[in-house]
């Protein structure tokens, strides 16, 4: 069958300092020289109990076969001790030199928020900022029926005015690890951002939970000031080279000042690390010397443990693994490198060290393991809850997502951006396609590039092809609301070799996650049910790449969309904000309205592109 390509235009309340998993046992959390012990929460618990010995469970009729999509625990708790505050400030994570950094509750990453699988999680956002709004995205969070909550300004709310504050409040439906960060222009690349740990079952026993470890690249430049870098580069520029790679916020650098980031391994028992990549622009390729990783997640999916040497982690996945401390007792590097093989580059090497108990901490004289990966790949994981895609309607139904690079038209000026569909987007963090939906507007702008989702499909297809001519630079792409289920890779252009490509697709419990790599010059086929109304954002996760354009949102299900109510905080936070700009704002919008993007767009908002 010939595939066609259509392109289309377009509850009790309850504080608790922290959360440990459902054990009645004290969790050693050994992190940059830290014990933390959480004390247990008594829960009422019938077929098994979580242990060490028994991770696969959780709740009664919740385990690690549970299906996440169609059920979860009700807690009947709502977390609600997270308070952050986003204001400008300096910090210097590296020993370099101090510099400009907007931080939330003045730390590098910000506060992990921490609940249990089926809790409520409200945290309150202000915005101490002087001259800049914020938004607050939940990533990998499905916000299911919760459209309003997830945090992207321009699509799903208005921006936060300076002064202002936001409360979220949604259902940890899924578990496991990810991170929050700021969808306001460049912001999380100055610092903007945290991570999320939801307790729950895993596919493999493990004795102490490590906690969260992020992952990013590190300027001296501000992101404002990269970013507007890799936009003049233009046409076959290259963005800024970051300066270094920063491991829970620090790491030495090239001149020996700073400081590495150091864990704690007992001997003989076995330890589940977080791993999050919260970069702008970089790839890592992730190691630990002499242990290789036993995964169990990525992303919010579990899956069946496999082992391997080396992860390429992609900006905004994660990797939940367990490291088995069973080498000679000492000091081993754990390694973050910019990967080459998908196109990223960094002046740094992320280094920390790892430690056995009982051992003085001091400078490995490790090594790497042999064999690391060749490409940019996404690793054919197994997902423990087996989930199928209906195949047959594929070559009928698919629709095709060119990824271009070139100059395009922007109020009248010939600039050089990234196009999805055909269209930069552009959107006004004051008119967010919720409020069209509230209002029952449907002028939506072109720059919005918006795709309405068929509202009879149980399911939508689509091919993300890097276009002719396009760099080929792999980018990792996130779609919002939805685990994508990755259908297939491959180089070249998919219609080309239709018949032969789609035979290589699996339907059959394909691998599943929110950040798949569209690789190089090559295309990526996905597949979701359309079962969350909303409007979603799909996107590159590489800063510059959304800064200049590369996203693209889809309008599901809008009937059954859940619009905020008139006079709602949702209304209120509009109104702050489009009152904060009539008061003519020290910087106006230069930029995609989701990251940063030069040159200015000159009061255009809602420019066709």
């Amino acid at each position: 069958m010939a595939f066609r390509v259509t392109l289309l235009t377009l509850f009790a309340t309850s504080t608790l300092g922290a959360v440990p998993d459902l054990r009645g046992e004290l969790i050693d959390r050994s992190v940059e020289g830290r014990t933390e012990l959480l004390a247990p929460v008594a829960e009422t618990r019938q077929a098994c109990t979580n242990g060490p010995t028994s991770r696969n469970c959780w709740a009664s009729g919740f385990d690690a076969n549970t299906d996440m999509y169609s059920s979860w625990p009700n807690t009947g708790r709502t977390i609600t001790q997270y308070d952050l505050r986003i204001t400008n400030t300096t910090c210097n994570p590296d020993g370099h030199g101090a510099r400009v950094c907007l931080l939330i509750n003045n730390s590098l990453p910000g506060p992990v928020i921490t609940a249990n699988w089926g809790d409520t999680i409200r945290v309150t956002v202000r915005n101490m900022l002087q001259h800049n709004g914020t938004s607050i995205h939940w990533h990998g969070l499905r916000q299911l029926n919760s459209n309003s909550e997830d945090g992207v300004n321009g699509i799903t709310e208005c921006a936060i005015a300076p002064g202002d504050a936001k409360n979220y409040i949604f259902k940890a439906t899924e578990y496991g690890t990810s991170w929050y960060h700021s969808h306001f222009s460049g912001q999380y690349g100055d610092g903007v951002i945290g991570t999320i740990q939801i307790n729950g079952p895993a596919t493999a026993n493990y004795d102490i939970d490590l906690g969260t470890y992020t992952l990013q690249d590190w300027y001296y430049m501000t992101a404002f000031q990269a970013g507007a870098r890799a936009f003049n580069n233009g046409l076959g520029g290259a963005p800024p080279t970051g300066d270094n790679i920063l491991i829970n916020g620090t790491n030495k650098n090239a001149q020996g000042g700073g400081a590495y980031n150091k864990v704690t391994l007992t001997p003989g028992k076995t330890h589940r690390l977080r791993l999050v990549n919260t970069a702008i622009d970089a790839t890592l390729r992730v190691s630990l010397d002499g242990h290789p990783f036993t995964v169990i997640a990525n992303d919010f999916v579990p899956v069946v443990p496999y082992t391997t040497n080396y992860l390429q982690v992609g900006i905004g996945q994660r990797y939940d693994v367990i490291i088995n401390a069973n080498s000679t007792s000492g000091n081993y590097w754990f390694r973050a490198d910019a990967e080459s093989g998908c196109q990223s580059a960094n002046n740094g090497l992320g280094r920390a060290i790892f430690t056995y108990r009982g051992i003085t901490v001091a400078d490995p004289t490790t090594t790497a393991a042999a064999n690391p990966p060749v490409g940019c790949n996404n690793p054919a994981s197994v997902p423990k809850v087996a989930k199928n895609v209906p195949s047959a309607q594929f070559a009928s139904q698919a629709q095709n997502l060119p990824v271009g690079f070139g100059p395009v038209n922007s109020n009248g000026q010939n600039v050089v951006l990234w196009t999805i569909n055909g269209t930069s987007m552009i959107i006004d963090p004051g008119k967010p396609t919720l409020a069209y939906v509230a209002e029952g507007n449907t002028s939506y702008p072109q720059s919005y590039n918006l795709v309405q989702v068929s509202s009879t499909a149980q399911w939508t297809y689509w091919v993300i092809q890097q276009a002719p001519g396009a760099p080929p630079i792999a980018h990792p792409i996130h779609l919002h609301g939805h685990d994508m289920y990755i259908l297939g890779t491959g180089a070249g252009q998919f219609a080309d070799n239709d018949v032969a490509n789609i035979a290589t697709l699996k339907f059959t419990n394909p691998p599943r996650r929110d950040v798949a790599f569209l690789p190089g010059g090559g295309w990526l086929v996905v597949a979701y049910p359309t079962d969350n109304p909303g409007a979603w954002l799909m996107h590159c996760h590489i800063a510059f790449h959304v800064s200049m354009g590369l996203s693209v949102q889809f309008l599901e299900r809008k009937s059954e969309i859940r619009v905020p109510a008139p006079n709602s905080e949702f209304f209120n936070t509009c109104t702050n904000w489009n009152n904060y700009q009539r008061n003519r704002p020290v910087y106006p919008q230069d930029d995609s309205g989701l990251k940063k993007r030069w040159p200015p767009v000159m009061g255009g908002l809602g420019v066709e592109i």
